[in-house]
């Protein structure tokens, strides 16, 4: 009786599997390979490195620019006419890219790690390519709050990349591969190790210099809260302790002056619907009965702006929804009730209008009638300042234009409303020695209001002081002594660590180099057609050689599971895709030859 006897029995290698076929649709065992990455792959590499570090930038970008994300909104409605949301289709595809190409990131990594040649796949590339067009010439990145932190995580991530680095250097016998990858490797890390000399933070400062807190001004009020622009609004800021309140200001027609961003009404009121033909008309050609007639709360139940709406009580949304234009005389007298400042930007009306030549008497009447005290009013025009003086003497003279704080004192100039963006740490303190107040606008995020208060900034306008009187203190602030601790700490860590990975990963790795003779066959078949090289690829898995398969096996999936755990941790949505990953029928199979060739 004939015995038949199987030919191998041998490990799965799923994990492996995983890494080769995901990154570049080599699921069969044969066609994975040990064999030095071609130069046009290692292209590739770099390539995605190249993009992983552009996306991280941009998604860094868009993590910063969330305090402007209403200011973009609004500029997105002027240029279109319609209103929506337009941070979130942005925010979905940098985070759907950043996902996928940290995911491409990590399993070339792990391919580094075990050894195994750089093949990515036709259809990552293409990825690749519109992930760099897409990108490029639309960065900015502004580190100065967070530049200690992002110098720290740059440290860990180039400490724990040492590991590759080791291995791949005690791996190779080319000694000028060694050379350059070490001289790469270690001038980035000495780069890393005196990055602090270059970095300056605000934060970074002694406690005993830290200016009082930077009053609060409601910019529109409180408009997370409530419909910008309107009386509710207002209350609302005051109810979050401001010390003051901005607002936009147009005149009607009949030389009211009211508060309105826009120079339509379409966005912030009913107009389309109660006068549908002129919905595309200058806010400044209604009088103020057909102004006041409109409801100007709706939109915001409608909208959602803020997504604040779902979490606002029954007896709340009937108000909002009731709101309607507000007058200035309204926000003045609100103002005087309670003592608190009032700035405005004033719009001058179209060239026919019949206030184009009073539109400052106007406004200065209606400040004269509203009772309140002229010291409470900034005055932002430019247009006959001398003249202003004249007739109220008391008011606050403020340039909306970044001038030498010579220059304002010769016009009289007390105080400055600027842009955040506008006036740098230096810049702050320039004016503050001259007696200058700075108000800086729009400041919505806690870290950006942290670093202004570091800079010495006296005042800051914001739509969420909602948000801004949770923040009694700044979120950091360190002495440079404590920093310089902090800078040499990490330093002599990280350079302990990558000394001991290097010398670990030499010992471990000196006794693993054998040599198959077709190993040697297999390398040397590099003009023999592709048939006859698979069939070698299968007479090695059959050599009866288990032991590096077990080796290359547990380190696959010790890679795999760190990697999983840190692209989880950095892309929590990415659960959701886990069945779609596992779904796949090569992962679960049990004898890998059961493939077709």
């Amino acid at each position: 009786m004939v015995k038949h006897q199987p030919l191998q029995v041998y490990e799965r290698q799923l994990c492996l599997s995983c890494l080769t076929g995901i990154y570049g649709c080599r699921w069969k065992r044969y066609q994975r390979s040990h064999d030095d990455t071609t130069k046009w792959e290692f292209l590739w590499s770099l390539i995605l490195f190249f993009t992983f570090s552009l996306l991280l930038v941009w998604f860094y970008f868009w993590w910063e620019a969330h305090n402007d994300f209403s200011e973009f909104n609004w500029f997105l409605y002027n240029r279109s006419g319609e209103w929506s949301d337009g941070t979130v289709p942005i925010l979905a595809t940098t985070a759907a890219g950043f996902t996928y190409i940290a995911f491409l990131m990590i399993l070339a990594l792990c391919h580094i790690a075990v050894g195994q040649q750089l093949n990515l796949h036709w259809l990552h590339k293409v990825m690749l390519k519109c992930a760099i067009f897409g990108v490029m010439g639309l960065l900015w990145s502004p580190v100065q709050a967070t530049g200690p932190f992002l110098h720290l995580g740059a440290l860990v991530a180039v400490t724990a990349l040492a590991w590759l680095v080791a291995g791949q250097v005690a791996r190779t016998e080319k000694i000028r591969f060694q050379v350059v990858v070490l001289l790469l490797y270690l001038s980035v890390l000495l780069g890393l190790y005196m990055a602090p000399l270059s970095i300056t933070s605000p934060c970074i400062m002694d406690h005993a210099n830290l200016t009082p807190r930077p009053d609060i001004i409601g910019h529109q009020g409180a408009p997370m809260l409530a419909p910008e622009n309107t009386i509710l609004s207002f209350q609302r800021a005051l109810q979050m302790n401001v010390s003051g309140l901005e607002a936009d200001v147009a005149i009607s027609f009949d030389g009211v002056p009211f508060l309105m961003r826009d120079r339509t009404l379409r966005r912030t009121t009913d107009v389309g619907k109660v006068f549908p033909a002129r919905q595309l008309d200058d806010a400044s050609s209604f009088n103020w009965t057909d102004l006041h007639s409109l409801n100007a709360g709706q939109w915001f139940l409608k909208d959602d702006p803020f997504w604040t709406v779902q979490s606002m009580a029954q007896r709340e949304v009937m108000l909002v929804g009731n709101q309607s234009v507000c007058s200035l005389e309204q926000l003045l007298r609100l103002a005087s009730l309670h003592n608190h400042t009032v700035v405005f930007s004033l719009r001058r009306p179209p060239h026919r209008h019949p206030c184009y030549h009073s539109w400052i008497n106007d406004t200065l009447e209606v400040i004269r009638l509203s009772g309140i005290p002229q010291h409470l009013v900034m005055w932002t025009p430019d247009c006959d300042r001398g003249q202003v003086r004249q007739v109220a003497p008391g008011l606050q003279q403020t340039s909306v234009e970044k001038l030498p704080p010579q220059v304002l004192h010769q016009q009289g100039i007390s105080s400055l409303l600027l842009r955040y963006s506008q006036a740098s740490p230096y810049d702050i303190q320039e004016f503050s020695r001259s007696n200058v107040s700075v108000t800086l606008y729009t400041v919505n995020e806690p870290w950006l209001f942290s670093v202004l208060w570091c800079s010495g900034v006296s005042s800051v306008s914001s739509e969420a002081p909602n948000i801004l009187r949770k923040v009694p203190y700044p979120i950091w602030l360190m002495s440079p002594d404590e920093y310089c601790l902090i800078w040499v700490a990490a330093d002599l860590i990280s350079f302990t660590v990558v000394v001991g990975i290097f010398v670990f990963q030499k010992w471990r790795l000196s006794g693993m180099h054998s040599y198959n003779p077709e190993q040697i066959m297999l390398s040397a078949a590099v003009r023999r057609s592709s048939r006859d090289v698979n069939i070698m690829k299968e007479k090695l898995i059959f050599s009866g050689k288990e032991g590096p398969h077990r080796e290359e096996n547990w380190n696959s999936c010790v890679y795999c599971i760190v990697c999983w755990c840190l692209f989880l941790w950095l892309c929590p949505s990415t659960l959701k895709c886990l069945p779609l990953l596992f779904s796949c029928p090569y992962l679960f199979t049990t004898d890998l030859m059961t493939f077709d060739r």
